[in-house]
């Protein structure tokens, strides 16, 4: 079981259903399209697949558990998630502006 809930073997779902992706309302929904971003469900924090604190944070092994996938960075936002300053640096100060 993953700190989510969802069973481990959930994360290989059935053919048309393989990936995992929190949606707008922050509910997870499968997919058949892998999530292009990437998140850390406690810190509500969003960034590309190929950020290099997430790749650092993972390569530690204490985030894993916590890690969400969404379709795209509005899916991201509306679930109440913010842009990851290291990878994001120009949405990350959009949404500082804001806050």
């Amino acid at each position: 079981m993953t700190a989510m809930g969802i069973p481990r073997e959930a994360a290989s779902c059935g053919r048309d259903d393989r990936y995992l992706l929190v949606g707008a309302d922050g509910r997870i929904r499968r997919s058949v399209v892998p999530g292009t971003l990437g998140g850390h469900r406690r810190s509500r924090i969003y960034g590309r697949l190929d950020c290099p604190a997430a790749l650092r944070a993972l390569s530690r092994g204490g985030y894993r558990d916590h890690r969400v996938f969404f379709a795209d960075a509005a899916d991201a936002r509306s679930a109440g998630y913010r842009p990851c300053a290291v990878c994001l640096p120009d949405a990350y100060r959009r949404w500082k502006t804001a806050a």
